[in-house]
Parts: structure tokens; C-alpha cells; sequence
């Protein structure tokens, strides 16, 4: 059986050696936690031996990130455990206990070892790039450094509701056009590649002449049997190559743009960011962030290009010891209820209000357009769907009825 060395320290503190025989490295954990010892690391042996024969042991790991929802889950339990009075080595330990198989152990074990090394939350957070962003790091030390580590933790999730509850707001209305969408496109193709060949042979029998809509129903349908594979390929291979072109700084920066002037579209996707922008920039603010590393957080997540690019103009604006209003209304890409909202926070020396009222204008301001966007989207597209749909079904029946006129039925 392999054998695993590790380091742990016991419930006092004191710092420990030792070995133990266990088939997995989760398996080795799970006997150092029986003997009441917190493990910090856990190597396989080179002595390791299978049958009395020296072998070398093959570790994988599997990816480790931690998706939004799990990132949320893990700050309300730690933020929960803190608060009924456990410290922090604890309370990560107790929830590195808690496996369920995914990349979430491994990262929430990693924060363990390191507390328990003697680093900082926010040191090992930031180990975890990928995980953990700027905003949530640069939380975690500003509860440190004021000792309200748990207030921050609780901050932080009800910021991370309220940002997921407007993304989820965001896809709920793209899902009912999507659907509509992919049934009419598939309804159309099977109609081309199955139901018109049929009826186009039937035509071709009798040999009447047959009108201009139902040729060209039988050409398209012809052409989409013949090279519809072909087609199929361009627009997957164009996908991927807009996809990647997106993916550039310049692609970014174009498509970007385009969602902020794209009809029905541009409210949706203006007010998700302005209320991010406001939230985002308020929670710092509150928990003692300076405006300046502030905006840099607020620029890395916002989540648009061009808005970015105007906060960081507006942060060089800053550092030359200008308000904070007046670069942004300068811009002409924040709207002006925002900068006059920003500015009588500026006035009445309370921003993190102001902010929290601009948050919650534009939060109601998407609901409204979102339900704009719906209820506009759902009739142009069944109008599109209907009138393809409704093209194939005409053109069959002007050839049959033109068929029947010449049989004299």
C-alpha cells in the first residue's frame, strides 16, 4: 500500500510529522483527521511499494477553479462559521471536511494549509486568480486590516446575490427568443429536406408548369439537400473564428461597443453594467477600499470594454485631483442622471448612498427593460417564423391548386 508522508499541527498548534499508509492521498487525509490532527501537507513516499515492489506513484489533479455559485456557497459558510465564534483555521477546515468531489476541495484545502502556515485570507485567496477576483481579495484584506472580517464576508454575498440576480435576469430573457428561434429554424429545415422533396416529386409526374414561388421553394430545398452539409460547416467555422476574433482585445473592444448601440439590446445589457458599475464601486467605498484602487477594481469587472476604458480615463482624471462626477459626465458614455446622482454624493460627502440609489435606479431600470426587450423580441419572431414557415406552405399550395385548375377538378 502507498505510503504518504505529511505535515500537521494538533488542536493546540504544535507543528507534526509523520507517515501514514493509505491507497489515495484523500484517503491519507481522512486518517490524519481520525487521529484529531489538521494536516497541511500530504506527499506520496518514494518508498512507496505495491506488492514489495518499488514503484512510482502517478498523481492527477483535476482542474482547480470554482465556479460563481460555488464561490457564493463558500463565502455564506465561511461568513456563517465566523460569526457563531470559530476562527478562521477552523472554519476553513471544517469546510475542506466537507468534500463533494469537485475542484471546490482542492482550493478550499489550499486556503487551509496556508492559513494554518501562517499566511493572510486574502494572501492565499490571491494564489487563486482564477477563482477569486480583484474585487474579492481586495475585500478580504480590508477586512483584515479592520478586523470585521466577518461583516466583509457577509458584504460580500449579498453583493454576489445581487450581481447574479441581474445576470440571471440578463439570460432569463434570452432564453424564450432562443427557443423560439431553434424550433422555427428546425421546423423549416426538416419542411426543406423532407416534406418538399416529396411533394416536388409528385409535381414532376403530372409535368404541369408550376408558379415562381414553388420553384423557388424546390430550388432552395434541392440546393439545402445537396450542400446544406456544406453551409453547415461555413457557419460552425465562422463561429469559431468570430468567437476567437471576439476573444481579442479589438474584437472585445468591437463587439462590446456593438451591444451598446444594438436596439432592444442596448438597454438590457447598458443597465446590468451601470448597476455592476454602482454596486460594485459602493461595496468598496463602504468597506474602506480609496477611490482610487477602487475604480481599478470596478474597471477590471465590469464586464464591458468600452466602459472600462472610460473608467480608467476617468481614473487619471482622478489622480490629477479632479472630482470624481465631473470626468464622468466629460466622458458622455455614463448617462447624465448617473453623473448628477454621483455628483450630489459628491456634494453631500455621502457617495456610498448615492451609489446604492444609482444601483438600484438601474436595477429597476433593467426589470423594465427587460420586459421591453421580451415582449418586443416575442412577436418579430414569430412574424420572421410564421413568414418562412408560411412561404413553404403557400408555394405547395399554389402548385396543387394550380395542378387541380389544369385537371379541369
Amino acid at each position: 500500500m502507498p505510503i504518504y508522508n505529511y505535515t500537521a499541527r494538533t488542536r493546540s498548534g504544535d507543528k507534526i510529522e509523520g507517515s501514514v499508509e493509505a491507497t489515495t492521498k484523500r484517503a491519507a487525509l481522512s486518517e490524519i483527521e481520525k487521529k484529531g490532527e489538521i494536516p497541511v501537507s500530504v506527499t506520496a513516499s518514494s518508498d512507496t511499494t505495491v506488492g514489495g515492489k518499488k514503484g512510482k506513484s502517478f498523481t492527477w489533479r483535476r482542474t482547480t477553479k470554482m465556479g460563481t455559485r460555488d464561490v457564493l456557497i463558500f463565502t455564506t459558510e465561511l461568513s456563517d462559521l465566523l460569526a457563531s465564534g470559530m476562527n478562521l483555521g477552523n472554519a476553513l477546515n471544517c469546510l475542506a471536511n466537507r468534500k463533494d468531489g469537485s475542484g471546490k476541495d482542492i482550493i478550499v484545502a489550499d486556503l487551509r494549509d496556508d492559513i494554518m502556515r501562517g499566511s493572510s485570507l486574502s494572501e492565499a485567496l490571491s494564489k487563486h486568480s482564477d477563482t477569486f477576483t480583484t474585487l474579492y481579495v481586495s475585500m478580504i484584506n480590508a477586512g483584515e486590516a479592520s478586523g470585521a472580517l466577518s461583516v466583509v464576508l457577509n458584504r460580500l454575498v449579498l453583493h454576489f446575490e445581487r450581481i447574479q440576480a441581474v445576470k440571471e435576469k440578463v439570460v432569463m430573457a434570452l432564453v424564450y427568443p432562443l427557443i423560439v428561434m431553434v424550433m422555427g429554424a428546425a421546423t423549416l429545415i426538416f419542411s426543406m429536406i423532407f416534406v418538399v422533396p416529396k411533394f416536388q416529386m409528385v409535381f414532376e409526374q403530372l409535368g404541369q408548369a408550376l408558379p415562381l414561388p414553388t420553384k423557388i421553394l424546390i430550388a432552395s430545398s434541392t440546393w439545402l439537400a445537396h450542400y446544406g452539409w456544406f453551409a453547415l460547416i461555413i457557419i460552425v467555422l465562422g463561429s469559431i473564428m468570430m468567437n476567437r476574433f471576439v476573444k481579442t482585445p479589438k474584437g472585445m473592444r468591437w463587439w462590446h461597443g456593438v451591444l451598446l448601440t444594438m436596439p432592444l439590446v442596448k438597454g438590457v445589457i447598458a443597465s446590468g453594467i451601470f448597476a455592476n458599475f454602482a454596486r460594485t464601486l459602493g461595496t468598496l467605498m463602504d468597506n474602506g477600499v480609496p477611490i482610487l484602487s477602487a475604480l481599478g477594481i470596478v474597471e477590471k469587472t465590469v464586464g464591458n470594454v468600452v466602459i472600462g476604458e472610460e473608467i480608467h480615463n476617468v481614473r487619471q482624471r482622478v489622480t490629477d485631483g479632479t472630482t470624481i462626477s465631473a470626468p464622468f459626465a466629460a466622458g458622455k458614455v455614463f448617462p447624465v442622471m448617473l453623473t448628477d446622482m454621483l455628483s450630489i454624493g459628491e456634494q453631500t460627502g455621502d457617495m456610498t448612498t448615492a451609489l446604492t440609489h444609482i444601483a438600484r435606479r438601474y436595477e429597476n431600470e433593467l426589470d423594465r427593460n427587460v420586459i421591453i426587450f421580451t415582449t418586443a423580441l416575442e412577436p418579430i419572431l414569430i412574424v420572421v417564423v410564421a413568414l418562412l414557415v408560411g412561404f413553404v406552405a403557400v408555394a405547395i399550395l399554389m402548385a396543387v391548386f394550380n395542378l387541380t385548375n389544369g385537371l379541369n377538378v
